[in-house]
């Protein structure tokens, strides 16, 4: 006799399934359309910002974290650069004047610089000469702590504007050096949103530290400590890059892994064969016994 199975729990008829409730549609399609919208968001964040780049572009990631770092403090002493001056009995002309004299410098400087540093002997090499423009950027807010002099601001001015002018040379020149022209305008539009963030919140915190401490040649310390720190930053680590690919260069690319010997399986070891003939065969035995007979 065969065994008795145990009565299996059937659900409802599906006739008696009506279509779902107003409001369950109602909440389906509202997902569906956030849905849809989260997904175009991410696509174009994924178009737009280089993400890809800052994950797996070590040269890109480095760059990006420099510059952003750079910006905090990047800004700052030319907006306080006319309250330090006045607040220290300079008349407001003057002081003035050496924001002038900054953006006539920049002016003047940036073309030749531009065509200087675009002779093949600075091709490889416009990340250090950035970088070294980044320091001396950095170290010139020193000088306005030595006094509040008109003098000693000019001093100031001049080496802010040299470096400044090398700076915004080769901001993106390297960044075309380090990506790829078709991932060049996400990559930029990446940058300019990091680089951006830390570009506003620098002059508040240089605000805030001057309301503490009542004196403005602690901002350009602040200033003087975050660039310069920014530029030693990206000198040694690209040197650090630089020198990881030229060990990599010289090992030459790696051998090919040799293909792992197919286990020599008998998959039966107990069976022998025989060969069998067949129709083709036994038509090329007969003829070959007419032959030899003939």
């Amino acid at each position: 006799m065969r065994p008795l199975q145990p009565p299996k729990h059937r659900g409802q008829p599906l006739m008696n399934h009506g279509p779902p409730p107003p409001e369950e549609e109602k909440v389906t399609k509202e997902e569906g359309w956030m849905r849809r919208i989260w997904n175009y968001f991410v696509a174009a964040l994924r178009k737009h910002m280089a993400f890809d780049q800052l994950c797996h572009n070590s040269r890109y990631c480095v760059y990006a974290i420099g510059i952003t770092w750079m910006m905090l403090g990047f800004v700052v002493p030319l907006i306080y650069l006319v309250p330090y001056a006045t607040a220290n009995d300079m008349e407001q002309g003057r002081a003035a004047l050496l924001i002038s004299i900054m953006g006539m410098v920049n002016i003047v400087v940036r073309p030749p610089f531009g065509i200087l540093f675009s002779m093949p002997w600075f091709k490889g090499r416009h990340i250090y000469v950035f970088a070294s423009a980044v320091l001396v950027n950095g170290l010139s807010n020193t000088i306005c702590c030595i006094g509040p002099s008109f003098s000693v601001l000019l001093v100031f001015v001049v080496f802010y504007g040299l470096s400044m002018s090398v700076v915004g040379s080769l901001m993106f020149t390297v960044l075309m050096e380090i990506v790829e022209m078709k991932r060049f305008p996400s990559a930029l539009g990446l940058l300019a949103v990091m680089e951006s963030i830390t570009l506003l919140i620098g002059p508040p915190l240089a605000g805030v530290l001057i309301d503490r401490t009542g004196e403005y040649y602690h901002v350009f310390f602040a200033c003087s400590a975050v660039v310069a720190s920014s530029g030693v930053f990206l000198i040694v680590a690209f040197s650090w890059l630089d020198k990881r690919d030229r060990k990599l260069s010289k090992q030459g690319p790696p051998s090919p892994l040799p293909e792992a010997a197919r286990p020599a399986v008998d998959l039966a070891p107990d069976c022998q064969y025989r060969s069998v003939p067949t129709e083709g065969d036994k038509d090329k035995a007969s003829c070959e016994g007419d032959t030899s007979s003939v």
